[in-house]
């Protein structure tokens, strides 16, 4: 009964954060803009995906919990320290994903500071000058208790829940889009590309690895390549999360 309660308690603390924002900004970029996030740091996200992205001359947000680095799972090999500094000295942008990686409704508000803040020292141990100016909520679950608190750390944060972000906006709560193979396909690509340039709207993808046979939660390198050549074909720009925030002039 009480693992019941838990749960409902956790889904309603996401329908809150979804729904009620701390306030409403409005983007002012003044062209369409696209993200590409990948979330865990799987290997092939650390390595093939964000080569992918660079060969198109673009960087991407990795969201990293210090926790899992380095531990594999059912899903992918891991990536490690090394992937991190690389990926952080070649331009990408390295997000927070806290370092447990436990979804926030289940701690805190004490919890959630001293994780964010363990988090952050396992990124300066790494490379000081590291900036971590965005948050994504760990399996997508929003927390309405904790968006004051994610507010005064983070310019950002990426949820799961799907649609293309415009107009005004909850920046502690930013919609996105699945680039992962069994939700999205290359007329799907389109059309959210048609949805964001019809609202001069801010794009947001989430993946996880970047693999020729991915797990359920990530995408092909096809897959990938073709979202990043529609983008270029339609004169988006593709931008970190960072970057864009400051573009949209929020």
């Amino acid at each position: 009964m009480h693992a019941l309660w838990s749960e409902a308690v956790v889904k309603l603390s996401h329908r809150l954060a979804m729904h009620l924002p701390v306030d409403r900004v409005r983007l002012r970029n003044a062209t369409p803009m696209v993200s590409f996030t990948f979330d865990d740091l799987p290997k092939s996200a650390a390595t093939s995906g964000a080569d992918l992205l660079e060969a198109h001359g673009a960087r991407g947000t990795f969201y990293v919990s210090g926790g899992l680095v380095g531990v594999d799972t059912a899903n992918w090999r891991s990536g490690d320290d090394d992937d991190v500094l690389s990926l952080h000295r070649r331009g990408h942008e390295i997000g927070c994903h806290t370092f447990s990686h436990r979804r926030t409704s289940d701690l805190d508000e004490r919890s959630l500071a001293g994780d964010i803040a363990c988090n952050r020292r396992y990124f300066d141990l790494l490379d000081p000058s590291m900036q971590i100016e965005t948050f994504a909520y760990p399996f997508g679950y929003g927390s309405f208790a904790h968006k004051h608190l994610l507010k005064s750390r983070f310019a950002t944060c990426r949820s799961i829940v799907e649609g293309v972000n415009y107009g005004n906006v909850d920046l502690q709560f930013l919609r996105a889009m699945p680039l992962i193979n069994r939700q999205m396909d290359r007329g799907a690509i389109e059309r959210v590309f048609d949805e964001t340039q019809i609202h001069n709207g801010w794009l947001i993808f989430y993946s996880h690895d970047v693999a020729a046979s991915p797990s359920f939660y990530g995408c092909s390198p096809e897959l990938l390549n073709h979202a990043l050549e529609t983008a270029a074909k339609r004169n988006i720009r593709v931008l970190t999360m960072a970057e864009a925030f400051r573009c949209a002039g929020a």
